[in-house]
């Protein structure tokens, strides 16, 4: 809202915010009071009241929010957060910033770009649809006009930041890249102790007579027990099997089909392994536990890698076009993401096969050569 020389912007639907600014203010009073009652906060009234006063508090927090603009400069803050203001003298422009949710909805917000190159986005005015869009950009061309009066503009240009611009942030890429290169380098560390453990169980062999317990984790144990029922998880909920007495354990985690070849009553024959059941055998079905080979670890090591090479792209491409207005729309990644697949057509079975590294034979050796020729191929313009 405009008052002659001075621009006022409060959330625009304020009535239903201060009726659940009053149900966290109940909520308090609810939670007090049931903690006078009882004298603890193990209670179902106490959280429920405390957890509808922390929504109330942030409820406050919008309906009190406010934006304004005279002739010093901008201001803005609620009862909640101290306010902040921006003398004119420090901005350098005022921009139009969009903002993308999950399902591709458009907010659009005002950015603020102060002379040091530092950028604040106000909290208000927000657009997030084309019926308020009318009275966003009225806000924006009254803050533009105090700008031109009280300020120095660096330019008269409204600039747009989208997506795929000179201006966008990189934060979020270089963080990405950053979290799928570490998982990269930890699955690429766990590669030789996945190869390890599925070649000592490969080669573990039944405990002789006289095995010293120290010993017996290595090698294999075999124990009689009975299924007492199963449990088959539907989800992501796991699938387990018990036993009868609780012997040698009371339940055991298998997979889904494993839990449902058993029956209650079936005898059955446990291998122990490293201290944990590895086997389970019945007289109709085997259940076995799945040991991950070097080879797929490999495989999500490489595959992470080159998932870093997208926003790394961006990253790269941002770069290269640092001289560009902020405006101006920056090459597309495509031909990066090209590159990026094609190298992993031969990389990953290559890592596949041979996940603890290339042996001196020539096959090997010409499969890397080559894929590595052609990868570098395409990445020449």
């Amino acid at each position: 809202m405009t008052v002659g020389q001075e621009v006022s912007v409060r959330s625009p639907r304020r009535r239903p915010l201060w009726v659940c600014v009053g149900v966290g203010a109940a909520g308090a009073v609810l939670a007090a009071g049931r903690l006078v009652y009882s004298g603890t906060f193990v209670d179902w009234w106490v959280g429920g009241g405390l957890l509808a006063a922390l929504v109330g508090v942030a409820f406050l927090h919008g309906v009190t929010l406010e934006v304004g603009a005279g002739a010093y400069g901008v201001r803005y803050g609620s009862l909640l957060r101290r306010h902040r203001s921006v003398p004119w003298d420090d901005i350098a422009d005022l921009r139009v910033h969009i903002q993308y949710g999950r399902h591709g909805e458009e907010y659009f917000r005002v950015g603020v770009l102060l002379r040091d190159g530092r950028t604040r986005r106000l909290p208000l005015p927000v657009s997030g649809s084309r019926d308020d869009r009318p009275d966003f950009d009225a806000t924006l061309d009254a803050l533009r006009a105090l700008h031109r009066r009280h300020g120095r503009p660096e330019s008269d240009h409204l600039v747009v930041i989208s997506k795929r611009v000179a201006g966008r942030g990189i934060a979020v890429p270089v963080f990405l890249c950053v979290l799928l290169l570490a998982g990269a380098g930890l699955a690429a560390w766990f590669v030789p102790v996945a190869g390890a453990t599925k070649e000592a169980w490969t080669s573990a062999v039944p405990c002789a007579a006289g095995t010293p317990s120290a010993e017996r984790r290595e090698c294999l144990t075999t124990l009689d027990a009975v299924v007492a029922g199963t449990e088959v998880g539907r989800g992501k909920r796991p699938s387990r099997l018990y036993f009868a007495d609780g012997r040698p354990l009371d339940r055991l985690t298998v997979s889904r089909d494993g839990a449902r070849a058993f029956r209650a009553g079936d005898p059955v024959e446990l291998t122990v392994w490293r201290g944990q059941v590895r086997v389970v055998a019945g007289e109709h079905h085997v259940w076995r536990e799945n040991f991950t080979g070097a080879g797929s670890v490999a495989v999500v090591a490489a595959a992470l890698a080159l998932a870093a090479g997208w926003p790394g792209a961006r990253v790269l491409v941002h770069r290269r076009g640092r001289r560009l207005p902020d405006d101006e729309v920056l090459p597309s990644v495509l031909p990066f993401l090209g590159v990026l697949a094609v190298t992993a057509v031969w990389l990953l079975p290559l890592c596949y096969v041979h996940p603890m590294g290339l042996p001196a034979s020539a096959g090997p050796l010409a499969w890397a050569g080559a894929g590595t020729l052609g990868t570098l191929v395409l990445l020449v313009p």
